[in-house]
């Protein structure tokens, strides 16, 4: 397979305004910084970058930035995220990522508890959208209560014609190993396993779309090289020099927590959309000692 799609792609976080719009500028340094320390792509509107509140306008003014950065023809990988809650507006959201410029589009199983199908309500979500789309899709299995498991992975790499790999975000990187083990070469696999992001690479992973690749690029892109050199040694080096820093920053409504840290490193990247929009003093306190006190 091509080496595109593949590597270091940060899902850069969505700058916004005190008001909740989105904030370009800051984006649009955001995206600069992490091509700038060698990331093969970039990934919007994802979880980092609070994609569930993004309306449809919002993802293709958030791909047509990033595609500004990353001609068309370029090796380097525009993906957009894609989360909603049925079939027809995951459809009508990746006509227009497509349109856009996306690359890829990164689709979340639907989530809403009382909503969530059984497998074959998932294989007929993505079989649909890759027909309707017609743009190569990357699951995003993020769901815990709607997983989908390395045997649906694999029939619908073999059934649909543009379902191309999976990030895997449930289950830690044992997970990660049996999508790798049930599919081999014939899909790619994703880590997203922030604190175990070289272990990921070790064991075969196509790459990451993963927040501490946002946080970290520069780190991200050596322990990548490293994967692919050998250089066991200096690859676990790295990922143990930022797994307590991860710490401070994984969870629930971590975005709130990865614009404080990048804060902390100089990075001003904006205010959350509401409602998450309060970060507890402790909490804060936590991510100075881990991200400035060393």
């Amino acid at each position: 397979m091509s080496v595109k799609y593949e590597g270091i792609i940060p899902p850069i976080v969505t700058p916004f305004t005190k008001d909740g719009e989105i904030d370009e500028e800051k984006l649009r340094r955001e995206i600069k910084f992490c091509l700038d320390c060698g990331a093969d792509g970039i990934s919007v509107a994802g979880s980092t970058g609070e994609g569930p509140t993004l309306r449809d306008e919002e993802l293709v003014r958030l791909t047509k930035i990033a595609r500004e950065y990353i001609p068309v023809g370029s090796d380097k990988t525009v993906v957009c995220g894609i989360m909603r809650t049925c079939t027809r507006d995951a459809v009508r959201a990746g006509l227009a990522a497509k349109e856009a410029g996306a690359d890829v589009i990164m689709v979340t199983p639907t989530a809403y508890n009382v909503l969530v199908p059984n497998p074959e309500g998932m294989f007929d979500f993505y079989s649909t959208i890759s027909r309707e789309v017609r743009l190569p899709i990357i699951i995003y299995n993020v769901i815990p209560q709607n997983t989908i498991y390395p045997d649906l992975f694999h029939r619908l790499l073999n059934e649909t014609e543009y379902v191309m790999g999976i990030k895997q975000s449930v289950g830690g990187i044992q997970a990660l190993y049996a999508d790798i083990m049930e599919v081999g070469d014939k899909g790619r696999v994703y880590a997203a396993t922030d604190d175990m992001i070289y272990s990921c690479f070790d064991f075969g992973a196509a790459g990451a779309i993963s927040a501490i690749l946002s946080v970290f690029p520069k780190e991200s892109v050596e322990m990548w090289n490293c994967a692919k050199n050998g250089d066991h040694a200096r690859g676990l080096a790295i990922q143990k020099s930022l797994y307590k820093k991860w710490q401070v920053l994984g969870g629930n409504q971590f975005p709130i927590r990865m614009k404080y840290a990048l804060e902390c490193l100089g990075r001003d990247c904006g205010y959350c959309r509401s409602p998450i929009t309060f970060l507890p003093e402790a909490e804060k306190a936590a991510i100075r000692k881990a991200f400035c006190e060393e």
